[in-house]
């Protein structure tokens, strides 16, 4: 119903579609970037032992607030794409028997076949990098929950020992949402240029 509203606004599945994408694109910037910036605040946390605890504790809290709102938003982009490309292809498929050149048909069935591989690997990469978000935020989630619950100076000695753990982890993520950033780019601009 959405689709054929703006539709009758002159606004197509694709200029959706290739929209939905970049916002997608934009959202995994975002949680890049959020991500990175949680872990610079983790490190600080963990190499200023002399901060008082609760400033550490809710230096680290806000962290993974920040950290869980930006994976929430990478999920719905993804959806939000997810759900216009389901339409694209069920209209375009519909469409198909339409035609009454065998020749165009044909070139329209190649074209689909080769805009669902596409995005078929776009979309792969995007869930591939969401899920990479769940396993960084559980160990952000454990360590709030144990500063929490042990607001002490041990608790931040303790941290020590995961931050190369979560580092690791925050760049694996950041690498494999670079990869798939790329790829949106790379979606949209095939996407437009066949236009």
């Amino acid at each position: 119903m959405y689709y054929s509203a703006m539709e009758k606004l002159g606004i197509e599945k694709r200029e959706i579609l290739v929209d939905r994408v970049g916002d997608a694109r934009d959202a995994q910037s975002e949680a890049q970037e959020t991500f990175r910036s949680s872990l610079a605040r983790f490190q600080s946390v963990v190499d200023t032992p002399d901060t008082a605890l609760q400033d550490k504790y809710d230096t680290i809290r806000t962290a993974y607030e920040d950290s869980e709102d930006a994976a929430e938003a990478v999920r719905d982009r993804i959806d939000a794409v997810e759900d216009v490309s389901e339409a694209l292809f069920e209209e375009w498929e519909d469409e198909l028997d339409l035609y009454e050149s065998a020749s165009l048909r044909r070139s329209s069935e190649r074209q689909l076949a080769e805009t669902r591989d596409q995005y078929d690997s776009l979309i792969a990469r995007m869930h591939r990098a969401e899920a990479k978000m769940a396993p960084v935020l559980e160990a952000f989630e454990d360590q709030v929950l144990f500063l929490k619950h042990n607001l002490n100076a041990q608790a931040i000695g303790a941290l020590e020992q995961e931050l190369s753990q979560i580092r690791s982890d925050v760049d694996k993520l950041i690498r494999e949402m670079e990869d798939s950033i790329a790829e949106s780019e790379a979606f949209i601009e095939r996407f437009q240029s066949a236009q």
